[in-house]
């Protein structure tokens, strides 16, 4: 499990450089959607055993330990670097995202149509096959990329009043497209910790991510809790896949909109942040149909803190370093995790369950520990809030950077 942890580590950490370093004026859209179909990967999985293994937990623990495998090794031949243009890639991201939104739909309905009515494995083999169309057509996209990219007639960007370059640069040959002033703000790890900026943004993403991963934790116990039935908890946390694929791809996308619109990208962080504070204020409240609003409000503002993330750190940090820091900054998750549901949850559930047979039922069970979670969700809001105001000069500089670039593109 520890290497098989690390190995799932590796693929994400290669995928969100890569796709960072090369989008760059694309970043979070391009974080928002790996990240989203990460998001996505528990209702996928859900299928797979609804359809293949047709309630055999051994064949499914089977399939887990084989695909993941031999999906990596057929498919690593297939990773190349692409030449394309701006436009080119716009258009693409374009394509690829109503793809990643069709199938989260299409995973929606059919999780809530299994919810409602039983499945025969015919129709459960069905809903599989239209979801493995759905999951391969991008190769369709990356077809067309890879014929562009082989049309003889190469497309040249020639700036007024210069002479034809095979490659975009200046009189002097500098490559306009190398950002200099990016370059000398590239840090390592140890430069960024000792940052004020990279301290703001650790303890948001504890306050963040560990008590919306804490929330994920126990959403079925808070269920129960609250009488709901075993198939309302299983479709809650089904469905909590859906609301996460939607707060990474979301957060990415728009913040990227407005990014270029001078917005500084940690102002979506404090949204979110200070959104989260009323998700948490609502499964606390117990209200009849709570963790249905709460479960939504939760999982999307969480979602949108991993694609925020990364996308900050290679706009603060550089993207030279940019694995290392984003992963040191992930610990956030797991930390604020064990500190939420072991020390906060756990302890304060086996406090009111004493007596009661070690179980607990009704709003006691969860509304003290998480009135504290949307009190620190309220703390990381302030503290984002003071990242914000750090940051604007420097997110302003950097789209008209960004703005010049495209410009000569």
């Amino acid at each position: 499990m520890l290497v098989a942890a690390h190995a799932q580590t590796f693929f994400n950490t290669a995928n969100v450089v890569s796709g960072v370093e090369n989008f760059r004026d694309f970043g979070g859209t391009i974080v928002g959607i790996m990240k989203g179909f990460l998001g996505l990967s528990g209702a996928i999985l859900i299928q797979v055993y609804n359809a293949l293994c047709q309630g055999d937990p051994t064949t499914f623990i089977l399939i887990l330990a084989i695909v993941p495998t031999l999906v990596s090794l057929t498919l690593m031949p297939c990773v190349k670097i692409y030449k394309t243009t701006t436009f080119d890639d716009k258009n693409h991201l374009n394509a690829f995202s109503a793809i990643a939104l069709i199938v989260a739909a299409y995973l929606m309905l059919a999780i809530i149509l299994e919810n409602i009515f039983s499945f025969p494995v015919w129709g459960r083999t069905i809903t599989f096959i239209i979801l493995l169309v759905l999951l391969a057509s991008p190769v369709g996209i990356a077809a067309k990329a890879l014929k562009e990219e082989k049309d003889p007639l190469e497309r040249y960007h020639q700036i007024p009043g210069e002479p034809d370059q095979t490659t975009v640069g200046s009189s002097s040959g500098v490559d306009l497209f190398r950002d200099d002033e990016d370059d000398e703000k590239d840090m390592n790890l140890f430069q960024a910790m000792v940052t004020v900026n990279f301290w703001l943004l650790f303890i948001a993403m504890i306050c963040g991510m560990g008590s919306g991963l804490a929330t994920i934790n126990n959403i079925s116990q808070i269920g129960e809790s609250l009488g709901y039935t075993t198939m309302e908890r299983s479709s809650l946390v089904a469905l909590w896949s859906i609301w996460n694929f939607l707060g990474r791809f979301g957060g990415g996308f728009i913040s990227d909109i407005f990014l270029h619109k001078g917005w500084a990208r940690p102002l979506f962080i404090v949204i979110t942040l200070a959104t989260l504070t009323f998700g948490h204020l609502i499964v606390a409240s117990g209200f009849p149909g709570n963790l249905y609003i709460g479960s939504i409000v939760v999982g999307i503002c969480y979602g949108s803190q991993w694609s925020l993330m990364p996308a900050i750190t290679s706009e603060i940090f550089g993207v030279r370093h940019m694995g290392t820091i984003f992963n040191a900054v992930a610990i956030a998750s797991p930390v604020g995790s064990y500190v939420f549901s072991v020390r906060i949850i756990g302890y304060l559930y086996d406090k009111v369950a004493e007596g009661e047979g070690n179980s607990c039922y009704g709003t006691k069970c969860f509304m003290l520990s998480f009135i504290i979670m949307a009190s620190v969700a309220f703390f990381g809001f302030l503290v984002a809030l003071a990242l914000f105001f750090r940051t604007r000069w420097f997110y302003g500089q950097l789209v008209v950077r960004r703005l010049r670039r495209l410009s000569i593109s």
